[in-house]
């Protein structure tokens, strides 16, 4: 059996309780949760008993589907004996990956070892620190900035996700689900993030590529569900129509 290899951990175990409320600091060294980063043998992570959050298989499939691309961006939480705390989507979806991607698995894992965070109390002995872990996942886990998500953005298009207008094609993978799955953010908050970037003197630069194409795209479609019957208004339609081919063929281009 190999051995986890375990980085650095608070010498005192600490409630579940005080890690919340110190906003998810570690209470004796005021340092992130997320310094505390570990690798550890995936097959010796164990589920709990009490765990409470059931397991979106579709949420699990896109999950698998970006750490085939970027690996594990966000670490698993585990207490001090390998047992799951949070992060019950990730660890399916790693599984996921190993059986259907099993090349991606070990470039991303090799030697079987995940990156984890390691909090320093047993949830056998302590099950109700354990579960208010699991709920507290969304404030311990890292808020990504926009430029890092911007940055994730550009590889999943490298990787052929899509941001094309309209309904996906079958096996199209889109991305800003993925972002949204990856990083726990609104689809709107991630659509913000890729129609425009704020420098830090506050001018607005110009909208990233295409996104004033794929704007005009879907007001061509509401304005055509919404137009009036006058012959200017039909003569105006007909002409607007014959252009949409052309502006999608520019986007399957560029996408």
């Amino acid at each position: 059996m190999k051995k986890s290899r375990i980085a650095s951990k608070p010498n005192i175990p600490k409630s579940a309780d005080e890690w919340v409320s110190a906003g998810g600091l570690d209470p004796d060294s005021k340092s992130t949760a997320n310094e505390n980063v570990a690798s550890w043998d995936f097959s010796l992570i164990q589920d709990r008993d009490n765990d409470t959050r059931e397991i979106n298989q579709s949420h699990v499939e896109s999950l698998a589907d970006s750490i085939a691309v970027l690996g594990l961006i966000e670490p698993l939480v585990i207490d001090r004996d390998g047992k799951l705390l949070a992060g019950g989507h990730r660890k399916v979806a790693i599984s996921l990956l190993a059986e259907l991607n099993p090349s991606a698995y070990k470039t991303h894992f090799p030697d079987n070892l995940v990156p984890v965070r390691v909090i320093n109390i047993s949830s056998d002995e302590n099950p109700d620190h354990a579960i208010e872990i699991e709920i507290s996942e969304n404030e311990l886990r890292k808020d990504y900035s926009k430029a890092e998500i911007l940055a994730i953005a550009e590889r999943l298009r490298k990787a052929g996700y899509k941001d094309n207008p309209g309904r996906p094609k079958k096996g199209e993978k889109r991305l800003k689900p993925a972002l949204s799955t990856i990083f726990g953010k609104s689809i709107r908050t991630v659509e913000r993030y890729l129609a425009e970037e704020t420098p830090s003197n506050g001018e607005v630069l110009k909208l990233s590529t295409n996104v004033h194409l794929k704007k005009a795209l879907t007001h061509l479609d509401t304005w055509h569900k919404t137009r009036g019957r006058t012959k200017k208004e039909q003569a105006l339609a007909k002409k607007l129509l014959e252009l949409k081919p052309l502006m999608e063929e520019i986007l399957d281009a560029k996408s």
